[in-house]
């Protein structure tokens, strides 16, 4: 039987009408690198994303594949699949990134290596952070809604984080980590601060991650993509499933701290 050597990292890749954005030049010199493979998946697109897919898994020497979903799911589900996937094929390590690069290969390559390098880790966030030197180029009013919005969520959380919605995230292969993918987030736009909340709660029996295993890690690098299907009014959506979240967790807080019979 031929022995397949499974890459230490897959890195889920969503892929909606990306036919005019995707750069199969830098995908494929992701896919080639040591320890790294990609996974596509393509959610029902209507134009040649397909078709450009199955080229570039073509020219990867089979370090890049490609799942396609019957029909349009929406980003969370894509990445749930794919995440999925990469976890049933073995991977140690799974990641997801914007199919337009907005955080670029070597960005990731270097978040990734942070993970190698960090066993306690299990997951590291990229952080889109204006520093000096840093080229963090983002539209005034999604920086300033985001701030809003992350805010909000740090809070939702009670998670010291800066950034819940960069599109480039890593997580070591887990029971906890499968148990969280198991079932389809209920949010749509906002399905990274759902997926964090799973991990910090546990979920079907599995132990929780606490904060000390997350790692957020500013990019150096990171530019806003033309093209973006994010709306404005979306935000009012991601808004109200912020809420929703919040009391889940409220909810689940205060059945954690309540007394067990030994205490009463």
């Amino acid at each position: 039987m031929l022995q397949v050597t499974i890459p230490q990292v897959t890195v889920v890749v969503p892929c909606y009408n990306e036919a005019e954005r995707l750069d199969p030049v830098e995908f494929l010199r992701l896919a080639r690198q040591d320890g790294v493979s990609v996974l596509f998946v393509n959610d029902g697109s209507r134009d040649g994303t397909e078709d450009l897919l199955r080229d570039v898994c073509d020219r990867s020497s089979g370090r890049a594949q490609w799942l396609s979903l019957e029909h349009n799911s929406g980003k969370a589900e894509a990445v749930r699949r794919g995440l999925l996937q990469a976890l049933q094929d073995g991977a140690a390590v799974v990641a997801y990134l914007d199919a337009d690069l907005s955080t670029p290969v070597d960005e990731l390559l270097r978040l990734a290596g942070l993970m190698r390098e960090r066993p306690e880790v299990q997951v590291v966030l990229g952080s889109r952070v204006r520093l000096l030197g840093n080229a963090v180029e983002r539209k005034a009013l999604r920086h300033y809604l985001g701030r809003v919005f992350a805010t909000a969520a740090s809070l939702a959380l009670g998670l010291a984080v800066y950034d819940t919605q960069c599109g480039a995230k890593l997580f070591r292969a887990s029971a906890t980590l499968r148990a969280a993918l198991d079932t389809p987030f209920e949010t749509r736009w906002i399905f990274d601060v759902e997926l964090l909340a799973r991990l910090l709660f546990g979920a079907q029996g599995q132990p929780a991650l606490n904060s000390a295993q997350f790692l957020e890690v500013p990019l150096r690098t990171w530019r806003d993509v033309a093209g973006s299907k994010l709306r404005l009014h979306h935000m009012a959506r991601a808004a109200s499933d912020l809420a929703r979240i919040h009391l889940q967790l409220r909810h689940q807080r205060a059945r954690r701290d309540l007394p067990g019979p030994a205490d009463r």
